[in-house]
């Protein structure tokens, strides 16, 4: 019976075979994946006003296409990924985006604000692309080129260079909302003819056991709940029954969790490392950062920017360039820029800096929301605190800190942290921008700036794993 390879051998082994022209295929095909689940987010952005017009809807009622889309994005992401463990990651890339394809059928069918909604929470159980495609690159690739690449994929979450945000507004406004989604759809059968043909198939799964589907309603249940109990707190009151009842739903829901995860032999996560400060902390980080952060820049800003009477008045195409475009350009050469010096400084105090210029940033916002050219320059900023240093090392974190029994447990639970803070961003700060007034605005920028505040103190706890320089 033959010896089994060190991990030394092991990482070799993975140098020898990705490199030169196969390196670059996967690493391309992986950034496709995630593409086509981010071009439904930032693509979408600079539309949100003419949808809300085309469906006769609110600004208030309008957010749910993000919000809604976001929420699916966390329990997708937490689901698929860890059946990625057991089914093998190509096989759960190839779920996930026929999942996406079929969503965004849908939104390109759908007659009213009902059936686009179904089409965007399908669309959102594609979020899983990410953490599929982080684990994918650790396990395939080096440490120094894992770092590089991460931070080229994590660039994606900000928006395709920008250019996505700027091409949303300008289709949006020529053509309809829907002529977006036409173009999404084609670049999904795009990526699914390079996942064929590019990503190798496993011969075995990557863990032993079966998929946690107990632990997984628990954990769905709990997320949907919690974000329902935030959302009616702000709109029926934190006292209101309805409002009660999602509050004693989630603690059920969460409680029961805990209790499956105890007892089960192939948990989501073990108990002992949801314990564990090198866990913890960096999924309340990543869910805070992005409650604080993402609803600035892909809600309150664009609003603002678009708004008649308080803001700039910009039309959508506009209103994509100027406050889409720079951060998320700016993004694409900060966050493979922010991965090599994590790796080579360390991704923790890496992390604690992005969420310092990040909150930096929000006071310059929150201090001249009336002055045009000094929010363009403080969004512009964010590319690099936020799109560039905190998603690349909140991101890296959450797959250098996994568990090695479950590679995968920490990147989904931590992408519901994304989903989860996006979606209760949005809904924190709707309430307020909705009103249309210099207040309004000033309101929801308070809220960012606080709940950025607190995403550095649970920074501080975070602990790296052991024998693992973070």
């Amino acid at each position: 019976m033959g010896q089994a390879a060190s991990p030394k051998q092991q990482q070799n082994e993975k140098q020898l075979t990705y490199r030169g022209g196969r390196l670059i295929s996967l690493v391309a095909t992986l950034i496709l994946c995630v593409v086509a689940f981010q071009l439904n987010a930032s693509m979408l952005t600079p539309a949100l006003p003419n949808i809300a017009a085309s469906m006769n809807v609110s600004v208030d009622l309008m957010s749910n296409v993000s919000s809604l889309f976001f929420l699916a994005s966390s329990i997708g992401g937490v689901i698929l990924s860890r059946w990625g463990d057991f089914i093998g990651r190509r096989r759960a890339l190839i779920i996930v985006l026929a999942t996406l394809a079929v969503g965004t059928i849908l939104c390109i069918l759908a007659t009213n604000l009902t059936m686009l909604l179904i089409g965007r929470v399908l669309q959102g159980a594609s979020g899983a692309t990410f953490q599929i495609a982080y684990v994918f690159l650790r396990e395939k690739l080096d440490a120094k080129t894992f770092g590089i690449a991460l931070g080229i994929l994590t660039a994606v979450n900000g928006g395709v260079g920008g250019f996505d945000g700027y091409l949303g507004g300008l289709l949006s406004d020529k053509y309809g909302f829907k002529s977006i989604f036409m173009v999404i759809l084609a670049v999904i059968i795009l990526t699914i003819i390079c996942v064929l043909r590019f990503l190798p198939k496993e011969k075995s799964a990557v863990t032993s056991g079966k998929m946690d589907w107990w632990g997984s309603a628990a954990l769905s249940i709990g997320l949907i709940l919690l974000t329902y109990f935030v959302n009616q707190g702000f709109s029926a009151g934190w006292f209101a029954p309805i409002t009660l009842i999602y509050l004693l739903g989630m603690m059920i829901a969460f409680v029961a969790f805990w209790y499956i995860e105890k007892k089960s032999e192939s948990p989501m996560i073990a108990v002992q490392h949801l314990r564990s400060r090198q866990v913890w902390p960096v999924v309340t980080t990543t869910l805070l950062s992005l409650t604080g952060i993402f609803a600035v820049i892909n809600f309150t800003v664009v609003l603002l920017s678009q708004d008649q009477n308080v803001g700039f008045g910009l039309d959508a195409a506009m209103s994509g360039l100027l406050f889409l475009t720079p951060a998320a350009l700016i993004g694409i050469f900060a966050a493979p820029l922010s991965g090599w010096i994590a790796g080579k400084f360390g991704w923790i105090s890496m992390l604690r800096i992005g969420i310092i210029i990040s909150a930096v940033s929000l006071i310059g916002i929150l201090l001249f929301t009336e002055s045009k050219w000094i929010v363009f320059a403080a969004v512009a900023l964010l590319g690099v605190s936020y799109n560039g240093l905190l998603l690349t090392t909140i991101n890296g974190l959450g797959v250098i800190q996994s568990p090695d029994d479950a590679p995968s447990a920490l990147p989904g639970i931590n992408g519901a942290g994304f989903g989860i803070g996006a979606s209760l961003g949005i809904g924190f700060v709707a309430p307020f921008v909705s009103q249309g007034t210099l207040g309004g605005y000033t309101t929801a920028m308070w809220i960012s700036i606080i709940i950025t505040a607190l995403a550095f103190v649970s920074s501080l706890f975070i602990a790296p794993k052991k024998d693992q320089t973070v």
